[in-house]
C-alpha cells in the first residue's frame, strides 16, 4: 500500500499529502513503529498482515519509479499496489476507490501509470478545487476548518484500506464509495460563521 504526497515538513500539512495522511493512518492501525529508507521510500513490512506501506521520498511527480521497485523487489502485480492520493475534482470530503483506472490529471498516478501501468486500485481523497492556481492550491494548507473535519476523513479512509486488505475489493469500494460526510447543523453552521 502507497501513500502519495512530498517528502519534508513544509509540505506536511499540504492538500498534495493527504495520502500520506491516509498512510500514516493505516501504519498506526497496524502498531507501525519503525519505517527503513530504502529504494527511494519510507517502507514498513508488516510481515503479519502480509503488507508492505510505502511512502516515496521522489516527489509526487517521480513516485511511480520508487513503487515499481518496491512491488518488483516482492514480486507484487499492480492490482496488488493500493495507492492512497488526493483529488482535485473530489469535492473536500468526498472518497472514492476504484480497482483501477486513469490518472485524472495527477501526476502523482501519471507517474505510477508510466511504471506499473493502470491496472493498480486507488483510493482517492477529494481535496475540491481552489480559486487560485492548482498546483499552488494542492501544495497549500488545509484550512482550520477542513483540519478539525479531516480525522474523521482519515480514519474512513484508512477503514477502507483496512477493508480492502481484510475483506476484498468489493466490501472496501463498496463502503467508501458509499460513505458521505455527515450533514451538518444549524447550529454548526451559525457557529463557524461567527
Amino acid at each position: 500500500m502507497a501513500g502519495l504526497g512530498n517528502p519534508g515538513p513544509s509540505y506536511e500539512r499540504t492538500r498534495h499529502n493527504a495520502g500520506f495522511r491516509i498512510l500514516d493512518e493505516v501504519a498506526r492501525r497496524m502498531g507501525v513503529e519503525h519505517w527503513k529508507k530504502r529504494d527511494g521510500a519510507l517502507q514498513a513490512h508488516v510481515a503479519a498482515r502480509s503488507v508492505v506501506l510505502v511512502k516515496p521520498l521522489s516527489y509526487m511527480n517521480e513516485s511511480g519509479r520508487p513503487i515499481a521497485t518496491i512491488a518488483g523487489w516482492w514480486k507484487a502485480p499492480a492490482s496488488e499496489v493500493l495507492v492512497a492520493s488526493d483529488d482535485i475534482d473530489l469535492p473536500f470530503g468526498r472518497l472514492r476507490m476504484r480497482a483501477n483506472g486513469g490518472s485524472g490529471g495527477h501526476n502523482g498516478l501519471k507517474s505510477i501509470i508510466e511504471y506499473l501501468g493502470d491496472g493498480f486500485p486507488r483510493l482517492r481523497f477529494g481535496v475540491g478545487r481552489g480559486q487560485s492556481d492548482t498546483i499552488d492550491y494542492v501544495l497549500s494548507n488545509f484550512s482550520a476548518e477542513e483540519e478539525r473535519e479531516l480525522p474523521v476523513l482519515i480514519d474512513v479512509a484508512a477503514e477502507g484500506v483496512m477493508r480492502w486488505l481484510d475483506r476484498g475489493p468489493v466490501d472496501a469500494i463498496q463502503y467508501v464509495n458509499a460513505w458521505r460526510p455527515p450533514a451538518k447543523t444549524a447550529s454548526e453552521d451559525e457557529s463557524r460563521a461567527s
